[in-house]
């Protein structure tokens, strides 16, 4: 027996919310027969799109074999067979819409950063709460084949005691003269909601949140590398947001975490964000997907001696980490958790509030580089 269910998608002819949410998780689910929840049903999601661009809406629409499009967001939100809405636009145009949506009764399931300020954040969450609708956050870098392997190393005890964390996140993003950007010119410009810290640091706060402990303080040196960028037209124009972020997280129980982020970074690692996790009895290091270790009783004896040359390669010491499952793309995994929570009333963890905890976290990592301080992290709530 089988059912649909209408979700309304907002945003979705970019980048992201074209490619990860549409087509790799909801028109994916959708292909897949719709999700098998609990009892035994099956629910398929039919998409509703919404945006400004009537040409690109049709075009998708047409591609995919979606019925339903429209310009008008409060057309969509009257439409009683869609009770989820979803956004996926820039962050400047996102508060404003949740806020319609929460309004009209609709479950909520976000991109981040879910406001532009811990003060429209929290009122968001304020108002899902005082209005009873289910709410999410995208929280996509939990469920990578990498740091799922990370979280059972950690589970299991294999650290032992964990010291720190060192992540590096990022590549070079052409400035858009002689090769096209890969990133829309608005992630330059602050005054359109741009800046790498904004982006990335929510992403941070929830990862060390769920894996380390709840970032207690931070400190960080927000820099913007390249002034002058090309746009989508071929114009100049001025980088007014930050292209990169040095930042360090203090962590419950002494742990130290450093996470460098930057789109002015040329790639010499295996993927293109790594983090190396150190204790008393292992280390590991985790990306998108692989992640590697080297236990305490295999850890070999390096010898500094600069008038030597090396005569083995460190990264042939570790150990691979194996599946041992069936790692799905981790936006559809997400995307599947926060249906079965609206459904049937499952488990969904990463709501409103803890967005607002990754919006503060950015909030007061530009705080921290404009005054060149470490600041302290204090709890919130709705």
């Amino acid at each position: 027996m089988s059912s649909s269910i209408g979700i309304i998608m907002n945003g979705v002819t970019g980048r992201m919310g074209y490619r990860q949410h549409l087509v790799r998780s909801i028109l994916a689910i959708r292909d897949a027969g719709g999700l098998e929840l609990a009892d035994g049903r099956r629910v398929v999601p039919e998409p509703i799109l919404v945006g400004r661009n009537e040409r690109k809406l049709a075009e998708l629409a047409a591609q995919h074999g979606i019925e339903r499009w429209t310009t008008d967001l409060d057309e969509a939100l009257r439409d009683d067979s869609a009770p989820i809405y979803f956004d996926a636009q820039v962050t400047q145009a996102r508060e404003k819409s949740i806020k319609a949506a929460i309004a009209a009764g609709k479950h909520v399931y976000t991109e981040k950063p879910t406001a532009e300020s811990l003060e429209g954040a929290l009122e968001l969450a304020r108002l899902a709460a005082e209005a009873g609708v289910k709410n999410g956050v995208v929280h996509d870098k939990l469920y990578l084949p990498g740091l799922v392997k990370l979280k059972r190393l950690i589970d299991g005890g294999f650290f032992g005691q964990i010291l720190s964390v060192r992540g590096e996140f990022g590549y070079w993003v052409f400035e858009g003269d002689w090769q096209e950007a890969q990133r829309p010119s608005w992630n330059y410009r602050k005054e359109d909601g741009g800046g790498i810290v904004v982006d990335m640091f929510c992403h941070w706060s929830y990862v060390l949140e769920n894996l380390f402990g709840r970032p207690e303080a931070v400190t960080a040196k927000a820099v913007t590398h390249i002034p002058t960028r090309i746009d989508e037209h071929g114009q100049p124009y001025p980088a007014t947001a930050d292209d990169a972020a040095y930042g360090i997280f203090e962590l419950p129980g002494g742990v130290i975490a450093q996470i460098n982020s930057s789109w002015a970074v040329r790639v010499y690692r295996d993927e293109l964000v790594e983090f190396q996790v150190d204790g008393t009895e292992g280390s590991a290091v985790a990306g998108l997907r692989e992640c590697k270790i080297q236990h305490r009783a295999t850890t070999p004896k390096p010898v500094w001696n600069p008038d030597l040359p090396v005569t083995e390669r460190f990264r042939d010491q570790w150990q691979v980490v194996p599946d041992n499952a069936d790692l799905d793309n981790g936006f559809r995994a997400q995307w599947e958790q926060f249906l079965r929570h609206v459904l049937e009333d499952a488990p969904h963890p990463y709501d409103f509030l803890a967005g607002a905890r990754g919006v503060q976290v950015a909030e007061l990592g530009l705080q921290s580089s404009a005054e060149g301080r470490r600041i302290e992290i204090p709890e919130v709530t709705v």
